[in-house]
């Protein structure tokens, strides 16, 4: 049973990698890429086209054992008053595949800002991976996310939360610091800088499994294997990141280094196949983006 219950954490870790690479990099860079429009029309029907690349992809600093990195061009649609419907295929390399398609992430949200001093923002995430694909399956059915950001000229601040679907509900809780530099350079450039701080939390369920000696007054008895299970709401990870835009007209170049810590990785005495594999890592999301 234990063994089962492991299976499906590694199951379902290694499937939230891939939609938290684009959920997390999405959110972050569509706060900061509409103080790059120097037309300052922002609210209007507007079709965007990016390539993207994550040197590292990791779960809130969760690996695999392979060391992937992942690219993904995204197609977005944005409709008047904030709604939008974007669509990405990903496609995976690492050592044992150099360029594998691994399905697409489908979402759908809206985006609420007011004279620079709130923004709230909720959105649905839908994965479609193909059958044969060596990713894990059917593990995560959509992921629903929401998050409000109190903006003010020292610092914003940022509290969010997000439901998982799959066989059981998943939570997740996220708080942020950041403050937003806007410089304009020159030549029709706007370049953004946003420093950001981010703690992530979220339900933790597993087994772990022990022997307990169990003694008959002074004599000592048998050994009985026993199972604890586990439910709990743990700190994830602690994220230092620094999403940048630079613009210029209907193009942007995007960039966000980040440094992540891991917290309270699960681990299984002898087992390191059940383990959750995770270190502190530096990574950085690149892409390109046009706005027709």
């Amino acid at each position: 049973m234990a063994e089962t219950i492991f299976n499906r954490i590694r199951v379902m870790r290694n499937l939230f990698l891939y939609i938290t690479l684009l959920a997390v990099c999405l959110v972050q860079f569509r706060g900061i890429e509409a103080q790059t429009d120097s037309s300052g029309e922002t609210n209007k029907t507007q079709f965007k086209f990016g390539l993207y690349y994550n040197s590292y992809l990791n779960y809130y600093g969760r690996t695999d054992s392979l060391g992937s990195s992942g690219f993904f061009p995204l197609a977005e649609l944005w409709l008047a008053k904030g709604f939008y419907i974007q669509a990405a295929p990903v496609f995976i390399s690492n050592a044992l595949s150099r360029f594998e398609y691994a399905g697409t992430v489908a979402t759908a949200g809206y985006r609420y800002s007011r004279e620079e001093k709130f923004a709230a923002s909720v959105y649905f995430v839908k994965p479609f991976y193909k059958d044969n694909s060596q990713l894990p399956q059917s593990a995560l059915k959509g992921q629903l996310n929401a998050s409000y950001t109190w903006m003010n000229k020292l610092i914003n601040l940022t509290a969010g939360g997000d439901i998982k679907f799959s066989d059981q509900l998943d939570y997740g809780l996220t708080a942020g610091l950041d403050h937003l530099f806007r410089l304009e350079p020159g030549q029709g450039l706007v370049l953004v800088l946003d420093p950001t701080l981010n703690l992530y939390a979220g339900t933790q369920r597993f087994s772990k499994t022990y022997f307990k000696q169990n003694n008959i007054l002074f004599l000592p008895g048998t050994p009985q294997q026993e199972t604890e299970n586990i439910n709990r709401l743990a700190l994830l990870a602690y994220e230092f990141s620094m999403p940048i835009v630079l613009g210029k007209g209907k193009f942007q170049l995007i960039a966000n280094p980040s440094y992540i810590i891991p917290q309270n990785l699960v681990a299984v005495a002898n087992r390191s196949d059940l383990s959750e594999r995770g270190k502190q890592t530096f990574y950085i999301t690149a892409g390109v983006k046009i706005s027709f």
